[in-house]
């Protein structure tokens, strides 16, 4: 099996001198939907920006589908997050002057692989988009059109969802996008990500610390275990 993520001695801190992440080896698989917990504060969402390549570590390596992203230029690694990664964040970052099919679309703009692969599998950017909102029973033709703000929360969480896998990436991180919901639309929302990341064969990194999601994924990892200890998972 091949690795989608792999972190080496990775060392990453917010001031000189001190260490927020201290994490010697963690390896995620092609295909794998791991679930990562950890206290507010812990430092999950920094690792979620080291593994997007938005920050830098001070020390180590992340590697990403074989790339070396300290390899890469700041240009090239925000080019290989936009063909390579989704993203479901925790306030969903949703366009509010942008209608839902908009939104949804938006990444195929940035990525022109990411736009090959929708227009691949469903002929046009557009159609990929309504697949997608239709398994996530969002694909009324009247909702289409409309601004994400006329959505319920829940709504705007499945848009969110249809984003980032639109165009097929390898990679989808999620940064605690639950947090809002009661215990019977979470589990709902987690079924319908985890099913249409297998349908797309995509890695997925979900946050959270809420342990009542962990039978819902492949592997659980303790951030507090694996930062202070440096195991090998």
């Amino acid at each position: 099996m091949q690795a989608a993520i792999e972190l080496e001695h990775l060392k990453f801190g917010w001031k000189p001198g001190e260490t927020l992440l201290d994490i010697d080896k963690l390896r995620v698989d092609r295909g794998e939907r791991v679930f990562l917990q950890g206290a507010s504060g812990s430092g999950k969402s920094t690792l979620l920006n080291l593994i997007g390549g938005v920050l830098e570590p001070d020390a180590g390596g992340v590697h990403l589908l074989d790339i070396t992203l300290r390899a890469l230029s700041k240009t090239q690694r925000d080019s290989f997050r936009a063909n390579h990664i989704g993203f479901v964040f925790q306030m969903f970052n949703l366009l509010p002057y942008l209608s839902v099919l908009e939104n949804v679309t938006l990444p195929c703009r940035f990525s022109h692989g990411r736009k090959d692969k929708a227009v691949l599998r469903d002929g046009t950017v557009e159609e990929s988009a309504c697949r997608l909102l239709d398994h996530l029973e969002l694909g009324h033709d009247e909702l289409l059109r409309r601004p994400v703000t006329d959505l319920s929360m829940g709504q705007q969480q499945r848009v969110a969802v249809a984003r980032a896998l639109i165009g097929s990436p390898e990679i989808v991180i999620a940064d605690e996008p639950t947090s809002a919901l009661d215990v019977n639309n979470r589990d709902r929302f987690i079924e319908l990500l985890l099913h249409e990341c297998e349908l797309q064969e995509s890695t997925l990194m979900f946050v959270s610390h809420d342990p009542g999601l962990h039978d819902h994924f492949d592997r659980v990892i303790d951030l507090h275990h694996l930062n202070q200890n440096g195991s090998k998972l």
